[in-house]
């Protein structure tokens, strides 16, 4: 088992952790569909839709706690938005912690499904 996160930087959080979650919510709402829509079975298809529903339900549960670190850490954000030389390790509560952990993990996974059906 991976050793829990309790901090991450707030470079990371703005250059990498957010449009990575912004392209995951964009695979889903594209590429996903597509994919139920092209398929051949009912039973292709249910699976489809239970992983888009399942990916759905997962980005939602970690952007609620993410906003809830864009909103502890505002000011140390904006501050690194405009000087990325003034990054900063933000600490993460347990459910920070847990939604970054689920983020990577789902991007890997939405990655990997999506070249595999390439």
């Amino acid at each position: 088992m991976s050793q829990a996160i309790t901090n991450i930087s707030a470079y990371e959080v703005i250059y990498d952790l957010i449009p990575k979650l912004n392209t995951m919510k964009k695979e889903v709402n594209t590429t996903l569909k597509v994919m139920v829509e092209k398929c051949k079975t009912a039973e292709q298809k249910a699976r489809y839709e239970s992983l888009q529903q399942e990916f759905e339900l997962e980005l939602m549960m970690i952007r609620l706690n993410l906003e809830h670190l864009l909103n502890r850490y505002e000011t140390e954000l904006e501050a690194v938005a405009q000087d990325k030389r003034r990054d900063v390790y933000l600490a993460l509560d347990s459910h920070e912690a847990t939604a970054i952990e689920s983020a990577k993990s789902l991007y890997q996974r939405l990655q990997a499904l999506t070249q595999t059906e390439r």
